[in-house]
């Protein structure tokens, strides 16, 4: 039996679920294509100024995209880098029996989205949740760096920067933002994460073993995921908050996994505050605004409420939202305690990085390196 994703139904339900952006027939795509042409080399050249981070892969290119090609690259991305697990998950079912309901079960964390309600299970469900995560990704992400490089596969496919018109035009309008200046800070920041990435040659490396170590750590007894479901009803009915530890992924992760996440929580946190920290300090004589912009996004961050709320505990991203604010206090302590070259040191070796706890409590960190 082959196991996958229909990638087909995912995208077609995130086209339902993001809505029609016309981002296309806009007369505005043009102009910001051309800007965003002249920008994102500009603010490469800021980001390495900055940081001293030089990228070895080249010059950065930046691609405008509306809402339903961001999705197609993220779909792109998510075949890249589920194929481990995929395969991985179709032994297990062939040793099993074929039992669709098994590869329900053992997806679920992975997609993010489970629909415990659903007796049926295969791969146009797995590719449903998909598409609804990121369908509704697609109508609040603003920019994205590519990281998953694969070597066999086409360059010209990879390794892109890239900025949902629709949504940059759309906070633009809404917030009265000056163009050119909201647009070279959303470049810095994207070209940050990819000078991360790029400059420092073993931690796109380090950042997918992870990621395969998480994939190896996958518990493929379903007996083992009926007890979970079973602690997390009962947690449930004591009035415990269960979605509060990260979304669905975190909620059926083993002790394993859980270590490796904390691994992945320090790392993310430790990218994404430096990546805001660097996005307010590169070109800040060029962008005179970045004061609100930063303003607006830390209200934005911390006011979701609705159905957008639900969503991102599904998601953890609420998670991931505090990460921004925890990196950012943890790049200026280390800083205050030694200064830049201090810090330096997280790019040094992968022994260097973060844990969570350290994210949380610098002066660890701070203590261990020196």
């Amino acid at each position: 039996m082959t196991v996958t994703v229909d990638w087909d139904v995912a995208r077609s339900v995130a086209a339902r679920v993001s809505k029609d952006d016309s981002f296309a027939n806009s007369y505005r795509a043009e102009g910001l294509r051309e800007d965003m042409a002249i920008l994102t080399p500009q603010a490469e050249e800021l980001v390495q100024a900055e940081t001293g981070l030089i990228s070895l892969a080249g010059a950065a290119r930046g691609k405008v995209v509306d809402r339903a090609e961001w999705v197609d690259a993220n779909l792109a991305s998510f075949d890249r880098l589920m194929r481990p697990l995929l395969a991985k998950l179709e032994r297990k079912n062939d040793d099993a029996g074929g039992d669709p309901g098994t590869i329900r079960q053992l997806l679920a964390p992975f997609t993010k989205l489970m629909n415990e309600a659903s007796a049926v299970a295969g791969p146009k469900v797995t590719g449903g949740e998909l598409g609804l995560m990121l369908g509704w990704m697609s109508g609040r992400v603003i920019g994205q760096y590519d990281l998953l490089v694969i070597e066999d596969e086409r360059p010209e496919d990879q390794d892109w920067v890239y900025y949902v018109g629709p949504n940059m035009l759309g906070l633009e309008e809404r917030y009265g933002f000056p163009p050119e200046e909201f647009r070279l800070w959303v470049a810095i920041h994207e070209c940050t994460h990819r000078a991360q990435f790029t400059a420092v040659p073993w931690l796109r490396p380090h950042f997918l073993g992870l990621i395969n170590k998480l994939i190896d750590a996958v518990d493929p007894d379903p007996k083992q995921f009926l007890e979970t479901v079973k602690r997390l009803a009962e947690q449930k009915r004591r009035g415990e908050a269960v979605m509060d530890g990260g979304g669905v992924s975190t909620l059926f992760a083993n002790p394993e996994q859980k270590a490796i996440m904390d691994q992945m929580t320090g790392l993310m946190s430790l990218l994404e505050g430096h990546g805001d920290i660097v996005m307010d300090r590169a070109g800040k004589d060029l962008i005179p605004s970045q004061p609100r912009f930063h303003r607006v996004f830390a209200n934005r961050r911390a006011k979701s409420t609705g159905p957008a709320k639900v969503m991102q505990k599904l998601l953890g991203m609420e998670a991931k939202l505090a990460q921004y604010a925890e990196g950012e206090r943890f790049v200026e302590a280390v800083e205050a305690a030694g200064g830049r070259q201090l810090f330096a040191q997280v790019w040094e070796k992968a022994e260097h990085l973060p844990n969570g706890a350290e994210i949380k409590d610098p002066s660890l960190w701070v203590q261990r390196m020196t």
